[in-house]
């Protein structure tokens, strides 16, 4: 059986990066919420002024540790506020390193659906379907609705982003299904 599970992984894997290189690179999900900051220069000089090479995730305003919430409701009241996530000058878009760490990542989440799928009782191909499925909409809801709530990620963002993870575990199932069946 654990040839089984590593088979249905790895090609659950391939189904699961192809997926998400078509959402991201052929159709609009990967851009969906984000915008684009108009005449940005004067932005970027003055973040790079003040951060200079500090890469990082970044709230602001900015929260004291012994700040209490209604000095920081205050704030909030007469300042703008978001997240910023920061990179000095010599980022690079799109690199192989970065196309290796999201395959291994459906990898790993490949591989578990497979050993999950494994120790189930079903015994139709759609059920195993339909529990890869229900991993998919579990793993969906598990950050993107809480950065949702949390930090204000846009609706259109969050809506785009659980159906590209929800269809990427999807056609990873549709795989590992047909590998993986009951015993």
């Amino acid at each position: 059986m654990t040839r089984k599970i590593l088979l249905a992984g790895l090609l659950g894997a391939v189904a699961m990066f192809a997926w998400t290189s078509i959402a991201h690179m052929v159709l609009p999900l990967g851009e969906a919420g984000i915008n684009q900051i108009p005449n940005d220069a004067d932005l970027m000089n003055a973040l790079h002024a003040k951060l200079g090479d500090a890469h990082g995730f970044y709230m602001y305003p900015s929260m004291s540790a012994n700040q209490d919430m209604s000095a920081y409701a205050a704030k909030l009241t007469s300042n703008p506020s978001g997240l910023l996530i920061y990179h000095p000058p010599g980022q690079r878009a799109l690199t192989p390193g970065k196309l290796i760490i999201e395959f291994l990542t459906e990898l790993a989440e490949a591989l578990l659906l497979a050993w999950i799928l494994a120790q189930t009782v079903f015994k139709t191909y759609a059920s195993r379907v339909g529990f890869a499925l229900v991993c998919g909409i579990t793993a969906a809801i598990a950050t993107n609705i809480s950065y949702w709530n949390w930090y204000g990620f846009p609706t259109s963002y969050t809506i785009s982003y659980m159906f590209t993870e929800i269809a990427g575990f999807l056609a990873a199932g549709v795989v590992a299904a047909r590998v993986i069946r009951s015993a």
